[in-house]
């Protein structure tokens, strides 16, 4: 029998729902994200063009972040369990489907309904799991997006150790089935608190309160701002490991560093937590793009000794933008929308993950070079930067 003591925000059931929740963020960014490794088994498996399965991941990521951004703001008025449970159902549906499909559009209404499943999941955990707190509210994000950074740092190893040893099929099976589990046990676990005020907002109502809200100065800003603070790290995904090996490092060790960043970031993510805490969420925000920015500055020296700065730079600020982005949005408005304002945002990030990864590719490959790649990326977490600082001046609840 739940008591007040039990139920309050910070308390002891706090802390469990923001564990089970980062064990649930494990599998939601690391599987759409680790498309590179699916392309040549799966163009194995089923016979498909390694360019037709990049158009399959793409409808993936499309549904990852616009569908479940979509599912976010229009779901805001559903039971956030029953919306857990349906992706843990979902999912667990999804984990035999690659033994019923044998063509490319069976493959594409799979990856669809993952992507949004996995999507849905993390708007809602993100969304929800602060909820449950009020002094240690940035300790408890920083947790659960630690969940969220060692997805993106063990789910990619372990798809491809699982493909090779097991096989495409039941590969997917054992991955998809860990992850419908973990879905399972969230949405068992991760409701929303008691105290804790839900919208009751119709679909017509919530299309007034979008149009309402795109028409201010503050939230155009933020949702640049929130849009580029992603891209900058989306671009720099898309030949960061060329360009460390291109200043002398193996091409073991160029991607053993990639991969430092995001360990450095999983560091970040609880230590900005706690940083906001002390200094307000807007403040760390800021601050960690600012160290971004600071790191991207230095891989425009060629100098050997500058490059560990800069990676160290990079992870510091890409964890503590990761993680701090959804206290501030929910600071500026009103807590009620929970998921409707993750699901906003979401689509913003959403809309640069399908842009810059080209971008970047192409700026190397048509200049021959990394400078113009990384001035973008430079620029890109600037105006981002700047484009949160003015849209974040003066708080808003709408």
């Amino acid at each position: 029998m739940r008591t007040d003591d039990q139920e309050r925000p910070d308390g002891r059931r706090s802390w469990l729902v923001a564990i089970v929740g980062a064990v649930a963020m494990v599998f939601t960014f690391g599987t759409p994200l680790s498309y590179g490794i699916f392309r040549a088994p799966f163009s194995d498996a089923f016979g498909v063009s390694p360019l037709a399965l990049s158009g399959v991941f793409a409808v993936m990521l499309f549904t990852f972040f616009i569908g479940s951004g979509l599912v976010g703001v229009f779901g805001t008025r559903l039971d956030s369990r029953l919306v857990l449970l349906a992706c843990s159902l979902v999912t667990g549906l999804l984990a035999p489907a690659l033994y019923l499909v044998e063509s490319i559009a069976g493959l594409a209404v799979v990856f669809a309904f993952l992507g949004l499943a996995l999507g849905t999941a993390f708007v809602l955990l993100a969304s929800v799991v602060p909820r449950w707190f009020d002094r240690r509210r940035g300790a408890a994000t920083g947790l659960i997006f630690v969940g969220n950074g060692l997805g993106l740092t063990v789910l990619p190893p372990i798809w491809q150790l699982v493909l090779a040893e097991l096989g495409v099929r039941p590969g997917f099976l054992l991955v998809m089935s860990v992850t419908a589990v973990a879905f399972l046990l969230a949405g068992l676990v991760c409701r929303r608190p008691q105290w804790a005020e839900q919208s009751t907002a119709t679909a017509g109502e919530l299309l007034e309160w979008l149009a309402r809200l795109g028409g201010t100065r503050t939230f155009q800003l933020l949702f640049v701002g929130i849009a580029l603070s992603f891209a900058w790290y989306q671009l720099l995904a898309a030949y960061a490991v060329d360009l460390f090996a291109s200043r002398g490092l193996t091409e073991a060790g160029a991607s053993a560093a990639f991969g430092l960043i995001g360990g450095v970031s999983i560091i970040s993510r609880i230590g900005s937590g706690y940083l906001a805490d002390v200094v307000g969420s807007r403040r760390a925000f800021l601050a960690s793009l600012t160290a971004a920015a600071a790191g991207i500055g230095l891989l425009f020296a060629s100098t050997d000794s500058m490059l560990p700065i800069a990676i160290f730079l990079i992870g510091l600020g890409l964890g503590g933008s990761a993680t701090l982005y959804i206290p501030l949005v929910m600071t500026i408005y009103s807590p009620e929308k929970d998921t409707a304002i993750v699901g906003v945002f979401n689509i913003a990030i959403g809309v640069t993950a399908l842009a810059m990864p080209p971008l970047g590719t192409a700026s190397v490959a048509y200049t021959g070079s990394f400078t113009i790649a990384i001035a973008l990326t430079f620029a890109a977490v600037l105006v981002g930067l700047w484009s949160t600082a003015v849209g974040t001046a003066r708080p808003s609840h709408a």
